[in-house]
Parts: structure tokens; C-alpha cells; sequence
């Protein structure tokens, strides 16, 4: 079978390898569409592990079941999760399912950049998901971006009245303000270096879309009757971006990093302005079950278009031309290629 071998971001290549076998308690599938995510692109940290098959935003069909295996047959179209936490474990019972060490040690083999994958007895159980007719294999690599924003902004606990600034408009940042959008937040407020995604967070649902260069603090308090932002979603990894949102947090506010800063970059933070204003800090990674159920639910009940952020649809010959786009940051958002066309 073809897969897509990971060098760097401008080395992709199409590589043969054989077709997975499965166990009696294991899937294997043909991949329809996968997602380039901005995490496939995040060069410092993916280069430790090249070469490797990337991908994990896909939906496909099963192509064989092992004999275990009840609630999905061959034939059917799956979403499924690359990393499932054990649902057992003292983090898991107590809601931090992504700190599960389970959940950062598994995998689908190779990746979501193959014709077919195979998926592991694990992420059979708590990591797969039927698609509903009324979905399409599109919308389908969105259910794992989504429900880890699903996930962030019920860990900040946003509120309808609050005013919400997000940092950062590509497509997680354009997520959010999706998702924001349907919570009925009152205000959202959105922030980028890039004029074609700002323009994309207004058409998306943002209220306000401003220049990350421009005097962050002093524009949101103009639009905010004197005030900043009580909710701050940080949706890129830019070290400048992380030190504008401890500038732009109102007192009593929250900042949650849905994105970090690499590790060797240091952000310093006002801890003594912080505590006699109680603003809080607060991290998000990844999506559990739960998360992944909510977000195809939003998808399948049409309360969140994600197809219209479709920018790009690629055969999969054409995935370092993907790669090119979604590293380059410019003129795309939601980036498609398909293994089995």
C-alpha cells in the first residue's frame, strides 16, 4: 500500500510498505480523507521522530474486522481517535483523561497518511466512532479537532456573557470561534498577523478581527467598554502570542493555552499582578471519548458547519504540496488529501 513517509515539512514521501495485518480484536480501514493538522507541520517537534506516517484526522471504511469484534462490521464508515486514554486510571477517574499515560503511549499503525491503517483493540473500544449517514468523510476529520476544542473551552468554563479573545485565527482558532459561536458567547474577539484569516474569523462568527501588531490591550478595551478579554483562548504556538495574552486578561479572567510556545522558549509571567487580580492559567490538550462523541453530535445535528473551511482538496501524490500549504500559514485553512483516490 502507499503511505506518506514524514522527512521534514518539505520532505513528504510517497513510500510503499505491505498492507497491516490484524488480530481477532482489531480493525483494519481504508483511510477516505485525512486532515494535514498544524501540529503535522510543527516541524521542531515532528523532525525527533521522522521518518514516520503522520495523520490523524481521518474517517474511512472498514475494510476487515476481527472476529471480537461486535459494534462495527465491514462496510462501515468510522471516525477514529489515534490516542485513547485507559479510562480506568486515577487521572481518567478524575476527568484529566489526556494526562492518562495510556492516551500518549497509543497509536493507529502507521498513520492517517496511508491507504489503510490499522487500529488496535484499545482505540477499538474507546476511540471509534460510526459515521452518520448525513456526514461526510470531509466533515469526518474534523471530529478530532473539534472535540479538543470542545474540550478546552469546557476546561476554561466559558460562560455566555463573557468576552472571549482568541489569539491565533487558523483553523483551531477558527474552530473555537465556531464553536464559541454556537455557545452564544457574547463577545468574540479575534486575533491574527494574517488579513486572509482574519477575514476568515468574521466570516466564521467573530464579532471583531484585529492585527496581532497592532496595540492588542488598547483596542480590546475600546471595543470592550474599557475593559479586557474575561476569557483568552491562545491558539498558536508564537512566543509573542503567549506574552499579548497576559496582557489582554481582565481582572478575574482566564487564559487558557490551547497552543505553546516551543520548550526552550521562556514566558514570564506576572505572578504577583496575576494573584491580586485572580486570573488564572489554565491548559488544554487533546480530546477524550466524551469530547469526540459531543463533537460529531455538533456535526451531525448541523449545529456547526465545518465544511465550508475547506480550503484545499489533494490526491494523495500531491500531500507534500498539503504540507507546503498548511506550514506556510497563508492563504488556506482546512487542507484535504485522500489515500485511496
Amino acid at each position: 500500500m502507499k503511505v506518506a513517509v514524514y522527512y521534514s515539512n518539505k520532505d513528504v514521501r510517497i513510500e510503499e510498505m505491505p498492507i497491516p495485518e490484524i488480530n481477532d480484536d482489531e480493525l483494519l480501514v481504508k483511510v477516505m480523507a485525512s486532515g494535514i493538522c498544524g501540529t503535522d507541520v510543527l516541524e521542531w517537534y515532528r523532525i525527533k521522530k521522522a521518518p514516520i506516517v503522520l495523520g490523524h484526522e481521518f474517517s474511512g471504511i472498514i475494510e476487515k474486522a476481527g472476529k471480537n469484534v461486535k459494534n462495527f462490521k465491514v462496510g462501515d464508515g468510522i471516525i477514529i481517535s489515534h490516542h485513547v486514554p485507559c479510562m480506568k486510571c486515577h487521572y481518567c477517574l478524575n476527568s484529566h483523561h489526556t494526562a492518562c499515560e495510556t492516551l500518549h503511549k497509543t497509536n493507529i499503525y502507521p498513520g492517517g497518511f496511508s491507504e489503510f491503517i490499522r487500529v488496535p483493540k484499545i482505540n477499538v473500544e474507546f476511540g471509534t466512532f460510526k459515521l452518520p449517514d448525513n456526514v461526510t468523510f470531509e466533515e469526518g476529520t474534523f471530529v478530532e479537532p473539534l472535540g479538543t476544542a470542545v474540550r478546552a473551552q469546557r476546561t476554561a468554563n466559558l460562560k455566555e456573557s463573557n468576552s472571549l479573545l482568541i489569539i491565533g485565527s487558523g483553523i483551531s482558532g477558527l474552530l473555537h470561534i465556531k464553536l464559541a459561536k454556537s455557545k452564544n458567547i457574547k463577545k468574540i474577539i479575534a486575533v491574527d498577523i494574517s488579513e486572509y484569516r482574519m477575514n476568515a474569523a468574521k466570516r466564521f462568527g467573530a464579532d471583531f478581527a484585529l492585527d496581532a501588531n497592532e496595540s492588542l490591550a488598547e483596542e480590546i478595551k475600546k471595543i470592550n467598554s474599557g475593559r479586557l478579554a474575561e476569557a483568552v483562548i491562545v491558539c498558536t504556538g508564537a512566543l509573542a502570542a503567549a506574552k499579548q495574552a497576559l496582557q489582554c486578561v481582565d481582572k478575574g479572567g482566564t487564559i487558557l493555552f490551547f497552543a505553546v510556545p516551543k520548550p526552550d522558549e521562556k514566558l514570564e509571567i506576572p505572578i504577583n499582578d496575576f494573584w491580586k487580580n485572580e486570573i488564572k492559567i489554565m491548559t488544554s490538550y487533546g480530546a477524550a471519548p466524551d469530547d469526540l462523541r459531543e463533537s460529531l453530535d455538533l456535526i451531525k445535528n448541523k449545529k456547526m458547519n465545518v465544511a465550508d473551511m475547506i480550503t484545499h482538496k489533494l490526491k494523495f501524490d500531491e500531500i507534500q504540496k498539503g504540507f507546503n500549504l498548511v506550514a506556510e500559514a497563508k492563504d488556506s485553512l482546512k487542507v484535504i488529501v485522500y489515500p485511496n483516490r
